[in-house]
């Protein structure tokens, strides 16, 4: 007989997919980008929907499709290249840039507000102990996470937003201005562009095999079933996704009277939530942002060790634990320069991540599936690295006469270009990995 999931724990399921997305990023970058939006603030907001929720849905549905691991979506790939992106991917959403965010938002928001003295680096390393101690806790019950933060954490996570984003539509705090920099002129890219700062389009990627062995460990061992859930999870979460950030941005929009020039998100929603709720308002805040920052973080360093494990002979236990140790230390450098030092990695290589999905997506149509992802995936990071120049204030005006150049994409037309080409050129492969389509 046919394991099936009951309604409730789909629901739990897709409120803990929401819950690993919603962390860090997601809650100090839209703020900030509708403050500067102001009155294009529906361009900027849909341009980061697109990248911020669009692509990490995309990405699980990829996932499904490709049998719901890393596996299927690089089969067509050397193994060695696609041991490489994943381990890559797994780093960057993991111990060195996504999972110490997390760690760092949380005392930036929740606790640092609350002490009455700045106790300056010893009381962020002893935050940074304890919330990573807490992470490991929740990530070593792996078989229980579905139970854990899909039934109770993210509810009381969902509830608090819930309060917040009425309270922001109902009693705004000022009036939406004028757009500001490039948000005048380019606020829908600018918009996409700030998306990939929440790196969710990674975490589709990885998350979509943790997704899947939480599934199994529910007793559904139907391949077919098991993707149908993980495409539920996904369209749960994309849906929690939308309305967090739409809210967010909304609610930036509105506090240029209350925060002015504000240096990040993290102080626009202190500002706002103070004079919505007054002295209460900051419990409000600091519960959002650690329930939020905890369960992404119990999300990277389980996918994580879940994958390092199945590299080498270490347990997930242990790997868990390894994971845990560098992301409490990564954590101390600081946020401004985490964000500062993410940036340049994220141009390098989200352009292949989001190549990769576009061609999990049209691989039955392609005649030979191992050239094409060998040439676009090469392609899309070869053109990211003029946008990663052009970051780091490097000479590629050469390069200029590319469209979308000057908006920091210069790999979306070449991309294009060799998927459609590869459409067309190359005869059918005939490897092992073509029967499996």
């Amino acid at each position: 007989m046919k394991k099936t999931l009951k309604v409730t724990d789909i629901i739990a399921l897709g409120f803990m997919t929401f819950a690993f997305f919603l962390g860090a990023g997601n809650i100090i970058f839209p703020p900030l980008a509708g403050q500067l939006a102001g009155e294009n603030m529906l361009s900027a907001m849909f341009g980061f929907l697109v990248t911020a929720v669009g692509l990490p849905l995309i990405g699980i549905i990829a996932v499904a499709m490709a049998g719901g691991g890393w596996q299927g979506l690089t089969r067509d790939l050397p193994s060695k290249i696609a041991t490489l992106m994943a381990v890559l991917i797994f780093i960057i959403i993991g111990p060195a840039f996504a999972a110490p965010r997390t760690g760092l938002v949380a005392y930036e928001m929740a606790v640092k507000p609350f002490m009455a003295t700045d106790a300056g680096q010893a009381s962020l390393t002893t935050f940074s102990v304890i919330f990573f101690a807490v992470a490991l806790f929740f990530a070593w019950s792996r078989g229980k996470l579905i139970d854990m933060i899909g039934k109770f954490l993210t509810p009381a996570l969902f509830i608090v937003l819930a309060v917040l984003a009425i309270a922001v539509f109902v009693n705004p705090q000022g009036s939406i201005v004028a757009a500001q920099g490039e948000y005048v002129t380019q606020a829908f890219t600018k918009g996409f562009l700030e998306g990939y700062n929440t790196m969710d389009t990674f975490a589709a990627l990885m998350f979509g095999m943790l997704i899947v062995d939480v599934i199994r460990s529910k007793g559904v061992s139907d391949e077919k079933t098991t993707c149908t859930y993980l495409i539920y999870a996904g369209l749960i979460a994309a849906a929690g996704l939308a309305f967090v950030y739409i809210s967010l941005f909304y609610l930036g929009a509105t506090s240029t009277a209350i925060t002015p020039n504000a240096g990040n998100g993290g102080v626009i929603l202190t500002g706002y939530v103070m004079a919505l709720f007054g002295a209460p308002g900051q419990v409000i805040l600091s519960a959002i942002v650690l329930l939020a920052c905890l369960t992404t973080a119990i999300g990277l360093i389980s996918a994580c060790a879940d994958y390092f494990s199945s590299l080498t002979s270490l347990s997930y236990k242990k790997w868990a634990v390894i994971l845990a140790v560098i992301c409490a230390v990564v954590a101390n450098v600081g946020l401004n320069q985490l964000i500062a030092l993410s940036v340049p990695v994220l141009f390098a290589l989200y352009p292949v991540a989001i190549a990769l999905v576009a061609l999990t997506l049209v691989r039955k149509w392609l005649p030979n599936p191992r050239l094409a992802y060998r040439v676009v995936l090469l392609v899309s990071f070869i053109f990211s690295m003029i946008d990663v120049a052009k970051y780091l204030k490097f000479d590629v005006s050469m390069f200029s006469d590319l469209p979308l150049f000057n908006y920091g994409m210069a790999w979306v037309l070449p991309t294009l270009i060799a998927l459609a080409i590869t459409r067309f050129v190359g005869g059918k492969s005939m490897g092992p990995q073509d029967k499996l389509a």
